[in-house]
């Protein structure tokens, strides 16, 4: 199966994928006030020449959009031991349209993803899985750790 990596053209698939990611995570309110600025930023960031976000899609079989897709970015912070330059890379969106799953379509676009990764010098990849994704995950290599994840809201 061909995967690609995506261009701008392709931000408002990915962001209509994006919605079907976290429409499984039924948030009890929902608008799609965030649809435009995540196209927008998107479209900016997939467009940069040294891109520190990578996205990997899979074509529809019929041509009619994206099946498939994993994004990434590349975050500078202070070196530690797993990873000394401080380059980790994270992935988040990885989604397949419903009619889509169960082809490999995200394995092959998260795996495209970890080598992006790999060849822009990043040593650790850090995501958050869901019991679906998890196995996908750790059959790739990821294993979970000690850091529980925390979040402030500052909006």
């Amino acid at each position: 199966m061909p995967i690609r990596p995506a261009s701008p053209a392709d931000a408002a698939e990915l962001i209509r994928l994006r919605a079907i990611m976290l429409g499984d995570f039924r948030f009890p309110e929902w608008n799609d006030d965030w649809r435009e600025p995540a196209r927008r930023t998107l479209s900016d960031l997939l467009g940069r020449p040294e891109p520190t976000l990578a996205a990997f899609v899979a074509d529809r079989p019929d041509g009619a959009g994206l099946a498939a897709c994993a994004v990434g970015s590349i975050e500078q912070r202070l070196g530690g031991p797993s990873y000394p330059d401080g380059r980790v890379g994270y992935v988040f969106n990885v989604v397949t349209d419903p009619d889509m799953r169960r082809r490999g379509y995200s394995r092959e676009c998260v795996t495209a993803l970890i080598e992006w990764f790999r060849k822009h010098g990043v040593r650790a990849v850090d995501l958050r899985a869901s019991a679906v994704g998890e196995p996908l995950y750790r059959s790739l290599g990821f294993r979970r750790v000690t850091e529980p994840a925390m979040r402030l809201d500052l909006g």
